[in-house]
């Protein structure tokens, strides 16, 4: 059982997941931000290895990983900053990017590095199950998750795919389009994660789009998590004690407990 696997079983409570980019605003202030999304109430932090192309990302995250790309942030970079982090947090991290850094790198050393770091997941947006033989087989042997996205546009065969390979958790996007905060969410959102649900027992994370409490606890009471990035990203910058971060992830803690006895 992976350090993924145990927020799901050992606790009823819907999972928190947040997201933010590796060297946005800078390195240090990534340094902060996630010990204090996991004294906040984030069960699982997703750290963003900023590419040059994005293609899921909306205008805030390609805005975040062009700044973090020009800070000089690079694979090692992220690698040895969870190395740090791991002194100070216990949750899981999950590493989120594209499939030519990695490439570039090299999968088995991109593995072998982040499991000894202490990284617990990836997520590969641009990598279908279909094309990812090679890293499915060397993540697992590193005791890595390799988490799989599905979206609204998905198959009926690619969600029979995804729903048996993906490991950790299925990350269900809940738009067609790119990441980036809303207003308001797809009205079929909540019968494309019953569809998803009626398929597997694995636990359904929903993200893109989602950027206040209340929504959070919309998706939360069918889904088992809500991932939310480009909010968090934008009130990184409101001050530099992080304030409006802290705030907000405890709401929407507090907005997924409620949404655990809805």
């Amino acid at each position: 059982m992976s350090r993924i696997d145990d927020v799901f079983n050992k606790s009823k409570a819907k999972a928190l997941i947040a997201y933010v980019t590796v060297g946005y605003p800078s390195l240090e202030q990534t340094e902060r931000v996630v010990p204090l999304l996991a004294e906040s109430g984030c069960d699982i932090v997703e750290l963003g290895i900023p590419f040059s192309d994005p293609l899921a990302d909306g205008a805030t995250i390609q805005q975040a990983s062009f700044c973090a790309l020009q800070n000089g942030i690079t694979i090692k970079s992220c690698i040895e900053l969870v190395k740090r982090l791991r002194q100070e947090i216990s949750i899981p991290i999950v590493f989120m990017t594209y499939f030519n850094p990695v490439f570039n790198y090299g999968i088995e050393n991109f593995c072998h590095d982040s499991a000894v770091v202490g990284v617990n997941g990836i997520i590969i947006p641009d990598l279908p199950p279909d094309e990812s033989s090679e890293l499915e087989i060397i993540s697992y042997a590193r005791g890595i998750d390799l988490i799989y996205l599905l979206a609204p546009t998905s198959t009926q065969e690619r969600i029979q795919m995804v729903t048996r390979r993906s490991r950790g958790f299925i990350y269900l996007v809940s738009i067609t389009g790119t990441t980036g905060a809303r207003d308001n969410l797809t009205t079929d959102l909540d019968e494309l994660i019953a569809r998803v649900k009626r398929m597997t027992s694995k636990p359904v994370c929903v993200g893109f789009g989602i950027s206040t409490p209340q929504q959070a606890r919309q998706v939360a009471r069918l889904a088992d998590g809500v991932i939310v990035g480009s909010q968090i990203i934008q009130l990184m910058l409101a001050e530099q004690d992080l304030t409006s971060v802290r705030s907000f992830v405890k709401k929407l803690r507090q907005a997924l407990n409620r949404a655990q006895s809805d």
